[in-house]
């Protein structure tokens, strides 16, 4: 996982959760290299992809992480 793979501004990230649990999302890059985002929660680690820079943040999009 790096910091910079989705270009968004600081007070941006901050606003971002998984739809599912609620837990913060960290940026990341999937196994396709493509950038995603990263749920934060313990039991319930979820995956999101970004498609064009926009994070598509549907429960239905979710991947286990």
């Amino acid at each position: 996982m790096t910091n910079d793979a989705v270009p968004f501004e600081p007070w941006a990230r901050d606003l971002l959760r998984c739809p599912v649990t609620g837990a913060t999302l960290l940026d990341a890059t999937g196994p396709d290299g493509e950038p995603c985002l990263v749920s934060t929660d313990p039991e319930r680690p979820l995956r999101y992809p970004v498609r064009g820079g926009i994070p598509v943040l549907l429960a239905s999009e979710a991947v286990p992480a």
